[in-house]
């Protein structure tokens, strides 16, 4: 009986969509709050984007050159075990799964279930459908497992499905994104807001909330500001990511030397201008600083938006209070297309790790539509746990260090390979090498130093869910079907 084989169905848009789809969450919908408290003028707001952004962008057209040397399932796994060791790459997978994707997909699914219960009352937080003592269950949580298990099963049933939803959920929110940055910028414009948010453009000043009352620091050098820029982009840098997805499945995808590093190259890009254009209706529209203790939108700013929902309050502004409805389902779509290209890309990773004997065997095998039906239920296992556990959310923070490593560690790969396998096909070669790719590096090396020093929350707790890899690397050795 022959082995069943992936399926060459992703082309270009398809590709692009799973790279563009995968990266807009519901980050951009209110994590410019937490930047706003952190810099304190419009300026720097854009300013923490738009390096996020050439970070990003830098990062995945010098990542394409690895993409179109190894276009096969697993992506950066692949690449890591190639250039460094199997442990390394077992570690960056054995993280993947247990948070990185994972809990990803959960948080983005009870994102989804969050805004769904916006439109349907029921499917509020408050609505506890199980009481176990420690354990609460509510239908939020249930419609986030709901919305996992769904897009599991379309991604059993073959990539086309997977990239089909990918495709119009995709689309749509970009339409939906551009829609709101045309109505914002039509109907939206407050002049005496426009004037105050550029009155001090580029001023600096962080603000903290004591006792429910607004606390503003002034007080920053050169040094100062760059931390608080390296502490504003966990919160960007986490909403771009997942830019990489897209070569977890190079053995679908059509033409993967070419498609691969074009789709990145055009996806962080699209992503970076629209989120760059959405912060700007955000300042066109709402003051930046705001008081917590206002009981109007325009009072409370960007900076104390209700929830930190900036969108939100835009939309309010714009269209009346039945424009947050739009809003909802804008985030709910997008949340879903997210969710979708998180689920459909991670498992690969699991096949990857399975045929490699570091996983669950039977996780390396493909069903008869070229899927890896049995990795994508594992991570639906697991991710639906995560989802009923409520930790996703802080596992997700903690992670952020990990996830920023593993990248420097790949794009350092494309130095290491180049020695290690100068003879190697490069289809494509790294866009600026090696200055680009040494940018990425410096500037995530950077953002890695500040929040290690000034949010070692963020770091310690990451850098030992990933170190607790170590051990079960070596225990899975020792079983006798899969010594090396």
């Amino acid at each position: 009986m022959s082995e069943n084989n992936f399926k060459k169905e992703i082309r270009l848009f398809d590709a692009v969509m799973l790279v563009s789809g995968t990266m807009i969450g519901s980050g951009i919908f209110i994590v410019s709050a937490d930047i706003s408290r952190n810099v304190g003028s419009a300026g720097w707001l854009l300013g923490v984007w738009l390096i996020s952004g050439l970070i990003t962008i830098a990062g995945a057209v010098s990542y394409g050159e690895l993409a179109g040397m190894m276009p096969k399932a697993g992506g950066q796994y692949v690449f890591l075990r190639e250039a460094y060791n199997p442990l390394t790459a077992f570690l960056y997978g054995w993280s993947m799964f247990l948070v990185i994707q994972t809990g990803t997909a959960a948080a983005v699914c009870v994102a989804f279930a969050r805004y769904t219960g916006v439109l349907i009352p029921f499917f509020d937080e408050k609505n506890i459908l199980l009481n176990l003592g420690i354990l609460h269950i509510s239908a939020t949580q249930l419609l986030a497992i709901a919305c996992i298990w769904l897009i599991t099963y379309i991604n059993i049933n073959g990539v086309k499905n997977g990239k089909l939803v990918q495709n119009i959920f995709g689309s749509t929110k970009i339409i939906a994104l551009v829609g709101l940055i045309i109505i914002g910028l039509m109907f939206g414009i407050n002049q005496e807001v426009v004037q105050t948010n550029f009155a001090d453009f580029w001023g600096v000043s962080k603000t903290t909330l004591q006792s429910g009352k607004a606390v503003v620091d002034t007080n920053f050098s050169i040094l100062g500001l760059i931390t608080l820029i390296g502490i504003s982009m966990i919160g960007s840098l986490f909403s771009m990511d997942a830019w990489n997805n897209v070569s977890f499945a190079g053995d679908e995808v059509v033409n993967p030397k070419r498609t691969i590093p074009l789709s990145l190259a055009i996806g962080t890009s699209v992503v970076t201008l629209l989120y760059l254009l959405v912060n700007w209706v955000y300042i066109m529209v709402l003051p930046l600083q705001g008081n917590p203790e206002a009981v109007d939108t325009l009072g409370k700013g960007i900076q104390f938006a209700s929830n930190d929902r900036v969108a939100t309050a835009v939309a309010e502004l714009v269209g009346g209070a039945s424009a947050t409805f739009s809003i909802a389902i804008l985030i709910m779509i997008s949340t879903f297309g997210c969710a979708n290209g998180i689920l459909l890309s991670g498992a690969r990773v699991n096949y990857a790790l399975a045929k490699d004997d570091l996983f669950f065997k039977s996780m390396a095998k493909l069903n008869d539509k070229g899927a890896p039906a049995n990795a994508l239920i594992g991570q639906a296992i697991w991710a639906s746990l995560l989802c009923l556990s409520g930790t996703y959310g802080n596992l997700l923070d903690y992670i952020m260090f990990a996830v920023v490593l593993f990248y420097i560690l790949t794009i350092a790969a494309i130095f290491v390979l180049r020695v290690k396998q100068p003879d190697a096909p490069r289809p494509y070669k790294a866009f600026g090498y090696p200055y680009i790719p040494f940018f990425y590096i410096l500037a995530t090396v950077t953002f890695e130093v500040v929040i290690l020093i000034y949010k070692p929350e963020f770091t310690w707790t990451g850098l030992l869910i990933v170190a607790l890899g170590i051990p079960v690397y070596y225990l899975l050795l020792k079983k006798p079907q899969i010594q090396k």
